[in-house]
């Protein structure tokens, strides 16, 4: 089944769990694709700096062995041109003199292979000269110390048909040859020019021991490589530290962003419970205005309405209809409804008063906290210790309403539910909040026992909440205490 598989070119399919089919190269190409992004993802969570390290590290160290191997070369290659060159010109000055004239004699006679045996087998050029060969233009040794190949013709190779042409050629062997004694060998090809026309006329081919030469060369090799690793790696030193600054300020960057970003989240969040907030504070402002309004209904109904609805029927009794009542009677009646309704006109006066702020479109916190203690000392008779301390802004026109309402408000619960024991409001300012705190030494009660669609502390907390501030009630066998605050840049009129 397998080879019939093969043999059509198909894929190896393997079954998956919920019974489809899937390839094996799909499989394997899957696997590759994540552990690339894996690796992708790993490379990427990397600082720019140490990106750069690797990268700029392994491209540098490519670019410094290019470099250093061209370098080298071009330096190898001009040294021993250079030193093939000075040798040539010196055995060219001692054997010269030597040789017949090559344009008219094809071949050397016994006097010049005998002149030139004895100049290379003694001496300075002998103790230098490992071998020498003269070659003429059609591949003939025309002289070798080894005598067995004079007279033998050979192929051109690449360095002699370039000294045939006229330049000379030179190549190092660093192993040398079994005459040298595993010395290493510079092989010089070097042409031989007819004096008074130029033309080459024969190539001298010649070895020489090159110690020297060897440790010029890799004295020169040494100190290429050295250039050039140093100059690479202050220029990638340089450019390091280009990057890792330009790194340094890009992450400080990130982190200011990303903590720009976690302060905006924050805030977005914060102002989506703000939002909130105000939704049902507008929600709850409708109801409490209709409560508020029943209220104010009911009171002028219990107080003001009966008065005068007293009046009235007073007005229609027998001590005023009938003619034959007498006068004291009707004086009193008169005298009664008169009563009757001085005290509802007083009920209505009062009921307005307590509708009516006082004018504190112009005043200052503390003349405002001041009001609002005075007005319930006058009204109540109890006293109320008063405490204020920091500077305050400026403040707008609802966050003054919005105070004098909740210390009127609570100090009127604080008597209502404390008797006034202890009664005090203390203002103070903390970490940018204006805090206003009413609060007695009264017996407490439960706050989770309030009722939700109480007017009294449930218009507080809206009022106070509408302005974006918050409203906490605290309350204990030693006391109840209301405490109100309100950002400072908040208060301050637009």
């Amino acid at each position: 089944m397998r080879d019939w598989r093969d043999r059509l070119g198909m894929q190896e399919y393997r079954p998956v769990t919920d019974g489809r089919f899937e390839s094996a190269q799909a499989g394997r190409g899957s696997g590759m694709f994540m552990q690339f992004h894996e690796f992708a993802e790993r490379w990427n969570s990397q600082s720019l700096a140490r990106q750069f390290l690797l990268t700029g590290g392994i491209v540098s160290c490519a670019a410094m062995i290019l470099v250093g191997s061209f370098v080298t070369n071009l330096i190898e290659a001009a040294v021993t041109r250079n030193s093939a060159a000075t040798t040539a010109l010196y055995v060219d000055s001692v054997i010269a003199p030597l040789l017949p004239d090559m344009q008219k004699n094809e071949v050397l006679g016994d006097t010049a292979t005998r002149a030139l045996d004895e100049t290379l087998g003694q001496g300075a050029l002998g103790n230098r000269l490992v071998s020498f060969k003269l070659w003429r233009s059609d591949g003939t040794v025309l002289y070798s110390r080894d005598k067995g190949l004079v007279g033998k013709q050979f192929h051109l190779n690449e360095n002699l048909q370039a000294a045939l042409a006229g330049r000379m050629a030179a190549e190092f062997h660093r192993a040398g040859d079994e005459r040298a004694s595993g010395k290493p060998v510079l092989k010089i090809y070097n042409p031989i020019l007819q004096p008074w026309s130029g033309k080459v006329v024969a190539v001298s081919e010649f070895s020489e021991i090159a110690d020297e030469f060897q440790r010029s060369l890799e004295q020169a090799r040494l100190y290429s490589w050295l250039a050039v690793a140093l100059f690479t790696l202050a220029l990638f030193l340089a450019l390091s530290a280009i990057v890792y600054r330009g790194s340094q300020i890009i992450d400080g960057q990130r982190q200011a962003l990303r903590q720009r970003v976690e302060e905006l989240s924050i805030l977005l969040e914060q102002n989506r419970a703000l939002h909130r907030r105000v939704q049902r504070a507008s929600k709850r402002a409708a109801a409490l205005n209709e409560s508020y309004l029943r209220r104010i209904g009911a009171d002028l109904h219990d107080g003001p309405a009966q008065l005068i609805a007293l009046a009235s029927l007073r007005l229609d009794g027998a001590a005023l209809t009938d003619p034959v009542s007498s006068g004291p009677a009707r004086d009193n009646e008169t005298i009664a409804i008169k009563e009757n309704l001085d005290e509802a006109m007083r009920e209505i006066r009062r009921i307005c008063k307590g509708l009516i702020l006082p004018h504190i479109e112009t005043a200052e916190l503390p003349e405002i906290l001041q009001l609002a203690v005075r007005a319930h000392q006058h009204h109540t008779g109890s006293s109320v210790d008063l405490s204020m301390s920091g500077t305050i802004p400026r403040l707008s026109a609802s966050a003054r309403i919005c105070i004098y309402r909740f210390v009127q408000e609570a100090l009127n619960n604080s008597y209502r539910h404390a008797a006034g024991i202890g009664q005090r409001v203390i203002q103070t300012s903390q970490n940018g909040h204006l805090v206003i705190e009413v609060a007695d030494s009264g017996p407490g009660f439960d706050p989770a026992c309030l009722q939700a669609d109480g007017l009294g502390l449930a218009g507080l907390r809206e009022r106070v909440e509408s302005l974006g501030g918050r409203f906490i009630i605290e309350s204990s066998q030693e006391g109840t205490r209301a405490t109100m605050s309100l950002e400072l840049d908040e208060t301050e009129p637009a």
